[in-house]
């Protein structure tokens, strides 16, 4: 596919507050007609997610975790995710994140698909991965993270996204791009 892609505009960038994982920024640029204008941006060090499969072709479920959100106030359906560290490698972080949140390890992790997660708002780019050959240990959560892991065969993963019970945007793209891809069977 063709694209034609039209000048950039030059970006003035102003630090509004450095945060714990992901800081705050005002870019500044010129529209088309000349008009400056300003938009806030979130700089986010990349992120990864898993799709932990447990069982055979025919008999699959995945490893989804409740999330306690405390922006949301709420438990979340999700996959397992995390924020990359400084420099870190994405598969790296997706087996200690995948251990941590879970309590699994993988014996294989590959690489399904990479995105942007809200590009209006923020930069992050996340990383999703496939993880095969599950073995259980303990979880090793964060002291702010409360999460439950809960095994789900495949259809109920799919009923929760259609009963709008799984709302979390990352995890629906990667279960429906892992089920068009054929992962899920």
């Amino acid at each position: 596919m063709k694209t034609n892609k039209p000048d950039s505009p030059r970006v003035k960038r102003e630090l509004l507050h450095t945060g714990a994982k992901f800081n705050y920024e005002r870019l500044t640029f010129a529209t088309r007609g000349g008009q400056e204008i300003s938009r806030e941006c979130v700089r986010h060090p990349g992120a990864v997610i898993i799709l932990p499969l447990l069982g055979d072709v025919g008999k699959r479920s995945v490893v989804l975790i409740r999330n306690w959100r405390v922006s949301v106030e709420d438990w979340m359906w999700e996959l397992p995710a995390g924020t990359l560290g400084a420099g870190e490698d994405p598969r790296v972080c997706a087996d200690r994140e995948l251990e941590e949140e879970t309590g699994y390890s993988a014996a294989a992790i590959e690489p399904i698909i990479s995105f942007r997660t809200s590009p209006g708002l923020s930069d992050e780019l996340m990383h999703a991965f496939v993880a095969t050959g599950l073995r259980a240990h303990e979880q090793r959560l964060e002291p702010d993270e409360r999460i439950s892991v809960h095994p789900t065969p495949v259809q109920e993963c799919m009923a929760l996204i259609d009963s709008g019970k799984l709302t979390d945007a990352k995890s629906i793209l990667v279960l429906e791009h892992a089920a068009r891809r054929g992962l899920l069977r």
